[in-house]
């Protein structure tokens, strides 16, 4: 009995939400609206992924560790055999913004005497 007032309960919510975007439509609602201007992915050449990875101190094991990716793609970006696309691209852009922060956030260093 609990899901079937579960279900109820989301059929009615999306209900009133198309009922709202309907008015909306109409022109006899106002609804916050919010605009979003999203940054261009900038390409990147394999000299530049290099020099970040560079720039971090990292190698390409790390660097790909780090990315989510093999070791292998890591290469194949920076000797300009196949170049990064969609999340990957985006990450190294956002990496390049502020290297600083991300080696902060995403790895702990461990000094060994």
């Amino acid at each position: 009995m609990k899901n079937k007032k579960r279900k109820n309960e989301y059929f009615d919510e999306i209900l009133l939400g198309l009922n709202e975007a309907l008015e909306h439509a109409k022109g006899n609602k106002k609804l916050k609206t919010t605009t979003v201007k999203i940054h261009p992915v900038q390409e990147m050449t394999a000299k530049e992924i290099s020099k970040l990875r560079e720039r971090l101190s990292f190698s390409q094991a790390i660097f790909a560790e780090f990315l989510g990716v093999s070791k292998k793609t890591v290469e194949a970006w920076e000797y300009g055999k196949s170049h990064p696309n969609g999340a990957a691209l985006r990450l190294l852009n956002l990496i390049d913004s502020d290297p600083q922060y991300f080696e902060n956030k995403a790895i702990r260093k461990i000094e060994v005497a």
